[in-house]
């Protein structure tokens, strides 16, 4: 089942495709039970826009399974499932670490507490192994680096983190 709908890179994106196309967001199947025919279900609403807060709340379509009375949502890629700030917000602070700068430097330029800088740059180190081995049976080319730190460098130089972690929600792989 898709939780991350690809390929919406910001909030006002997310708004427009579900003005549009709310279909897309419509999960195959149920979660729960694997029966299709998913019905939409209302929304819930989110805080998401932690800058200037004007989008605020976002919608987020839930669905309802006719089979087994399970309820499911979709979120847009630009939203992490289980964080506060954007995956994009995130993707900056771990380039700053990446490229070698401190974590009081990247709270600093982020405007994001030392503790989150922290928490963020250890989600990475501790879940590298796990997510570094899905990635590379897509592509391969980012094991060729000789240290963790390059294949980060290498992945977010080719793909965003949220197409990155949607394309592991496709897979299966639970991301935060």
């Amino acid at each position: 089942m898709l939780r991350i709908v690809p390929a919406i890179a910001s909030l006002q994106q997310h708004l427009m495709r579900l003005a549009c196309t709310p279909q897309a967001y419509r999960p195959d199947r149920c979660p729960q039970c694997g029966l299709a025919g998913l019905w939409g279900h209302g929304h819930y609403d989110r805080k998401a826009d932690r800058g200037s807060g004007a989008l605020n709340p976002i919608r987020v379509p839930r669905f309802c399974c006719r089979g087994c009375g399970g309820t499911c949502s979709s979120l847009p890629s630009c939203l992490p499932p289980r964080r506060w700030y954007l995956w994009s917000m995130q993707q900056a602070v771990l380039l700053c670490l990446l490229s070698g700068a401190s974590l009081r430097e990247c709270a600093d330029t982020s405007g994001r507490a030392r503790s989150t800088v922290r928490r963020w740059w250890q989600w990475l180190q501790q879940s590298h192994e796990q997510l570094a081995f899905h990635l590379r049976s897509h592509w391969p080319e980012w094991g060729r680096t000789g240290s963790w730190q390059g294949f980060w460098q290498l992945a977010l130089a080719q793909e965003p983190l949220r197409e990155v972690m949607a394309w592991l929600d496709q897979q299966g792989v639970v991301v935060p």
